[in-house]
């Protein structure tokens, strides 16, 4: 179970903020799984290796590009870095120190800042062609203070022997418009016992449903 920060960057006292816990399945038991992540949103389990992995959306206010956008393994005991260290890498202005980032979790994947990763699945289905088998798909819901704005896409991490095998690559896209304007904000990613890929959208109300059809690749439409 995920909790996210009380702020854009703090010291928090509550030990279950910025963290995922893990509970007995009746609810009890709670203790911290992996602390130091700002907001992790999406939770998705890699069928491959048993890890749970997690989206986690980086702090405001540090211009256009800073922090990247982060993706976690989730490792008993780890801390990410927040609010100290952002994306491994990024010291904190206000809460870090020069040696702030030693000792961080690395993320898995790392992208374009303010993007607002939300949710994501593996995929477990076999509509799809072979090469799309076991990859990561990730709902970016889009940036709200970027100039210009990203995000408002849904975007693909190859997966090999459950790691990461390549950068995240756009694969659903269109609701961003060339002024900025957006007409949709994905949120959430399922897949369907049929094999396609649900997306949510929580602008429009709208669930989207991606299918693959082997006649129009074929005819490259």
């Amino acid at each position: 179970m995920s909790l996210g920060s009380s702020c854009n960057v703090c010291r928090e006292k509550d030990k279950r903020l910025a963290a995922v816990s893990v509970y007995d399945a009746d609810g009890l038991h709670g203790q911290p799984f992996m602390t130091g992540l700002r907001n992790a949103v999406g939770l998705a389990l890699n069928p491959v290796s048993g890890e749970v992995w997690a989206t986690n959306n980086g702090r405001d206010l540090l211009g256009n590009d800073q922090p990247p956008e982060t993706v976690y393994m989730l490792r008993r005991g780890e801390n990410a870095g927040w609010p100290r260290c952002h994306a491994g890498t990024v010291i904190d202005p206000d809460f870090g120190s020069e040696r702030a980032c030693q000792g961080v979790a690395d993320p898995a994947i790392t992208d374009t800042a303010h993007s607002a990763p939300l949710g994501a699945v593996f995929y477990t289905g076999d509509a799809f062609p072979e090469a799309y088998r076991g990859d990561l798909f990730i709902a970016y819901h889009g940036s709200w203070n970027r100039v210009p704005p990203t995000g408002y896409k849904v975007v693909r991490v190859p997966i090999e022997d459950g790691e990461v095998a390549g950068e995240p690559t756009d694969f659903a896209m269109g609701w961003l418009e060339q002024d900025g304007s957006s007409t949709g904000r994905p949120v959430g990613t399922v897949v369907a016992q049929d094999g396609a890929l649900l997306v949510s959208d929580d602008k429009t109300g709208i669930i989207y449903r991606v299918s693959y059809d082997a006649d129009r690749a074929d005819a490259g439409r």
